[in-house]
């Protein structure tokens, strides 16, 4: 699967279920029918969203983790903590759950934000403030994390 992309803002309804950006439909398609993961984030108040397949390799990877290391159990437990199965209902929409939305504070309107291969849900006031408060530091974190790759030549 491709990085996904866009910002879309959303309603949720009184019992949690958010439509899915038609946009985030269309990046999607291939892989709607296999559902997806939903689980809160663990560097910030929001939700994610993994498509099962992206969900299980992810997996993969923390099963790997030795389970006779106690802080490798606690990872697992925290990291797995909220996840649950999520499908579109007949008219494109998915559920937050009750004990998610309170978690991260989502009431009625939503940011859906891509975010690589995963799609993250966030209440509309706490992701404004979010990128309010993480723009001045953005050139740093650039330069950070990118500042040391070296361009591959083009072909």
């Amino acid at each position: 699967m491709n990085s996904l992309f866009g910002v879309y803002e959303c309603n949720a309804d009184a019992k949690g279920r958010v439509m899915l950006p038609i946009a985030f439909k269309k990046q999607l398609t291939s892989v709607l029918d296999a559902g997806f993961v939903m689980k809160r984030s663990i560097f910030s108040k929001s939700l994610e969203l993994y498509p099962m397949a992206t969900w299980n390799e992810m997996v993969k990877e923390v099963n790997k983790l030795n389970k006779f290391v106690k802080k490798n159990v606690e990872f697992i437990r925290m990291f797995n903590y909220g996840a649950v199965p999520v499908e579109l209902d007949s008219t494109g929409r998915l559920l937050i759950s009750k004990d998610l939305m309170a978690l991260t504070g989502i009431k009625k309107n939503v940011v859906m934000a891509a975010a690589g291969d995963r799609i993250e849900i966030w209440d509309k006031k706490a992701y404004d403030k979010f990128i309010k408060d993480s723009a001045n530091d953005f050139e740093k974190l650039a330069e950070d994390v990118m500042g040391g790759i070296t361009p591959t030549p083009s072909e």
